[in-house]
């Protein structure tokens, strides 16, 4: 890590490509909040199992945000000198590599369209966890670039043609940003695909059989900083040195990783995550993640995840025919209110229990305000899971720093305080992917100052909570005894 010199007026951009909005932020070089725009997308869901945008509209917001950051930058007198971009990691494209046209939606991470196809694959699935990091899943890229390649005619004609390029979101928004049209992978984003190894840090032949396909068809494994392009902005262009994914992103937003902390950031989907330094650690129903590779050297966490966080919300919505569950949630977390158990599937189990088609139900009694509680609580619920877990294979951290949308509401933060005895400190900025990836583009610098003072939640005791904690995962270990099921 190193300090340079930097020209006063300099600073940098960072696009962060999420579930709902693609978001530019301008920082300037000791983490200073210059300027943003948002730009909503639209999230599609034509079955039950799959989760899409649209290509074009996806690309529009990035492209759109972009141009409204730096032109907001340039009216304060300031200039962007280098730009980064962070994107969900597991969602992927398939496009023509000679035109850009887009063959396929985007197809989102939460999708698991592929579910029984996968199951019906024989793979060597230890073998797999270990070459990758990952475990077997819907989730990731491969049986879904499978699945295109199967019932997408456009896509399966320019495998014929030889113009088939697929790969993750980030490597097809790089290829439609960027003035040179690169066909490009970052680590973060290639790991999820489940087709790069995690030690050669490239993509794995014995994987790409078992899928049957094509090496030629993927984009070229990079690092993490990496000259990937340059991005035209009116008259100019802006470098885009970083390419990488919001959860990794998000471990930096306060500059270097503390090792004695666990990190969680609860969006979407809630990613649970502890630094094991320069070698992966493989945890028996976790994952080892790689989240910053440079030439010579690569930076891991041991990594839960979380399908069911805001998503989870999302469903509740519907499901409980509350509109304004968002708004409403504060104050009744805040109640003394006892819910119900909610076995929390939606999006599919992620970790430590693996099942893609798990049922969400409720169990017990309560009206829907109680029910709503219910869903939120499962979310801290399935965050401590796998901080237990996590304990067999590293130390028990010393605190908790949460960060991501769902962050803000307290009565989340004190329950994760209260079941896992821990302090759990949150930022005064949660939207930590945008600020972590101004770190890495702007060159980690040692003076990369928090920009308010956050808060603490000291652990209380909280006895009824961690009996409906002690029910809810004897419950869920329970269902998933009676009724096994794999990703």
């Amino acid at each position: 890590m190193t300090d340079r010199h930097v020209a006063p007026d300099a600073c940098v951009l960072a696009i962060d490509q999420g579930g709902h909005a693609s978001r530019a932020i301008a920082f300037d070089f000791h983490g200073g909040h210059l300027a943003e725009a948002t730009h909503a997308i639209a999230t599609f869901h034509p079955a039950e199992d799959r989760v899409e945008h649209d290509p074009e509209e996806l690309l529009r917001s990035v492209r759109e945000a972009a141009d409204e950051c730096t032109a907001r930058v340039g009216d304060t007198g300031r200039r962007v000198v280098a730009a980064g971009l962070a994107t969900q990691r597991s969602s992927l494209v398939c496009w023509d590599r000679v035109s850009g046209e887009a063959l396929s939606p985007v197809i989102s991470w939460q999708d698991r369209r592929a579910s029984a196809w996968l199951k019906q694959l024989n793979l060597d699935r230890d073998e797999i966890h270990r070459l990758t990091g990952l475990f077997v899943t819907a989730h990731y890229g491969a049986s879904k670039f499978r699945w295109c390649l199967d019932h997408l005619p456009e896509v399966a004609r320019a495998h014929e043609q030889g113009r088939l390029a697929m790969g993750p979101m980030a490597s097809y928004l790089a290829f439609q940003l960027l003035r040179e049209r690169p066909l490009l992978a970052d680590p973060a984003n290639a790991s999820r695909t489940q087709l790069w190894n995690i030690k050669t840090r490239d993509w794995e032949p014995a994987l790409l059989a078992s899928f049957g396909l094509m090496r030629e068809e993927l984009p070229r494994c990079v690092n993490t900083r990496y000259p990937f392009g340059h991005l035209p902005q009116g008259d100019g262009e802006i470098p885009l040195t970083i390419l990488t994914g919001d959860q990794s992103a998000s471990l930096f937003a306060f500059g270097e990783i503390q090792p004695n902390t666990a990190f969680i950031n609860i969006g979407t989907g809630a990613f649970v995550s502890r630094s094991t330094g320069h070698y992966p650690v493989y945890g028996r129903r976790l994952l080892a993640s790689v989240i910053h590779a440079e030439e010579q050297d690569a930076s891991y966490v041991l990594e839960g995840t979380v399908n069911g966080a805001a998503s989870a919300i999302d469903w509740a919505i519907e499901a409980l025919e509350i509109p304004d569950l968002y708004d409403r949630l504060p104050q009744w977390l805040a109640a003394d209110i006892e819910p119900p158990l909610f076995l929390n599937g939606v999006s599919g189990l992620g970790a430590p229990f693996w099942v893609s088609d798990f049922d969400s139900r409720f169990v017990g009694e309560g009206d829907t305000v109680a029910q709503a509680v219910a869903v939120a609580e499962s979310i801290v619920f399935l965050l401590q899971a796998n901080l237990q877990e996590m304990t067999k294979f590293v130390s028990q951290p010393e605190r908790i720093q949460v960060t991501g949308g769902m962050a803000s509401y307290d009565g989340l933060c004190q329950r994760l305080a209260n079941l896992s005895e821990l302090p759990v400190y949150r930022p005064d900025e949660l939207e930590a992917t945008a600020r972590g990836l101004a770190w890495l583009v702007a060159g980690c610098p040692r003076d990369w100052s928090e920009p308010g003072t956050g808060q603490w939640f000291e652990p209380q005791a909280s006895a009824k909570l961690a009996q409906r904690y002690e029910v809810w995962l004897k419950t869920m270990l329970d269902e998933l005894r009676q009724n096994p099921r794999t990703t």
